[in-house]
């Protein structure tokens, strides 16, 4: 502070830094960040040491998150996994011991099964390693066949990895008799920022590589996996990817598409984040028109087959209702099997509880209708 100097601590760190606090002593700072599916707790010292995960081994796991330091130097901090909600715990800085503190959900998970996330790797698009998860049904019998639920996550720049959400719960999706895949694509966070960026301009390239590469080795991998009994489900961005598989590929028993962009010129012009779409799409759908088309999925209309689920939310203002209604009726207009949840009272994610018992029935009939035998 004497001497004005400022100093980038995490110059060398290619992550994006979520919530930090200071050591009372003010010599490091703590902060967690996410890497590789799990969101780990770092310290980086003043003095410039790089940046380095604070617990190792099995205390490297979950997502933490909501740092805080008590008076006598304990780092308190919230983590969830696949597998549980939030809990709150602790790291005394003496022992270096992650403990529990609250155990608010234990009763109810423990009359839950729930399988573990399982990671893998492959080679994507460009070469470039990607890692991609596995959650198995309950009572899983290797010797089966299973069909797959294929989420693709929003964002683009989001992921998927060892944390808990009520929507899009893979555990949920798993818990009917499937195996659910997940693959974090060239777009998604806690692979550097290179990795990030890569997704700029390239809407349909190299994620959409990345997604059918994914599966490809899972198919070959797995051989409790029924290639022939698939659903691609997404939504937001995963929505985009979704209505871009169903111009793309018939490898797909059905579709489920969420809230996404059918038309990249509307979507332009109706979403309340213009910034975003003149970014990703290098310009404006009349100064950059060409890539506008390219990665379009209303463009390739012609080639749709699969059966597909429209979900769509009239409060939604990033990507606007009529690029759901664009799409059913493009669907209808072909005959393609298709339906559309309409909620009159959601946005962008569905938050009401009972429209989320809903959302989850009608996806998970929509999907059963087209892969169980």
């Amino acid at each position: 502070r004497k001497t004005g100097e400022k100093r980038n601590l995490t110059e060398t760190f290619g992550e994006w830094v979520g919530t930090f606090v200071w050591f009372p002593d003010s010599s490091r700072i703590y902060f967690s960040a996410e890497i590789s599916g799990i969101s780990p707790v770092w310290a980086v010292h003043v003095l410039g040491q790089e940046a380095k995960a604070l617990f190792v081994e099995k205390n490297a796991a979950g997502y933490s998150d909501d740092l805080a330091i008590t008076k006598d130097n304990k780092l308190l901090f919230t983590r969830m996994s696949l597998q549980h909600p939030n809990e709150i715990y602790q790291f005394p800085m003496s022992n270096g011991s992650v403990t529990a503190l609250t155990h608010v959900n234990d009763p109810l998970l423990s009359q839950i099964s729930m399988s573990p996330l399982e990671t893998f790797w492959f080679p994507g698009a460009n070469g470039d390693k990607v890692q991609g998860f596995l959650v198995k049904p309950p009572n899983f019998d290797a010797n089966k066949k299973y069909p797959v639920k294929f989420l693709i996550h929003g964002g683009p720049q989001g992921a998927w990895g060892d944390d808990w959400s009520y929507r899009w719960n893979p555990e949920l999706f798993a818990a009917n008799g499937y195996v659910v895949i997940m693959i974090n694509f060239h777009g998604s966070t806690g692979y550097g920022q290179k990795f990030i960026d890569a997704i700029n301009g390239d809407w349909g390239g190299a994620p959409y590589e990345d997604l059918m590469k994914s599966l490809d080795y899972a198919e070959k991998t797995y051989s409790f996996i029924d290639k022939d009994r698939e659903c691609a489900m997404g939504a937001s961005y995963g929505g985009y990817a979704t209505n871009w598989i169903l111009g793309h590929t018939s490898r797909f028993k059905c579709i489920v598409t969420h809230d996404g962009m059918f038309n990249a010129t509307s979507a332009w012009g109706t979403t309340e984040e213009l910034w975003f779409n003149e970014w990703e799409f290098k310009g404006t759908p009349y100064t950059n028109r060409a890539l506008y088309d390219k990665w379009s999925p209303h463009m390739y209309a012609t080639s749709f087959k699969t059966p597909t689920l429209v979900v769509h939310g009239q409060l939604d203002y990033r990507l606007d209702v009529s690029e759901g209604f664009q799409l059913f009726t493009t669907l209808q207009r072909q005959n393609i099997p298709s339906k559309m949840l309409y909620f009159p009272d959601e946005g962008h994610w569905v938050l009401k509880p009972q429209n989320s018992q809903l959302w989850y029935k009608t996806v998970n009939d929509w999907v059963d209708q087209w892969t169980k035998k």
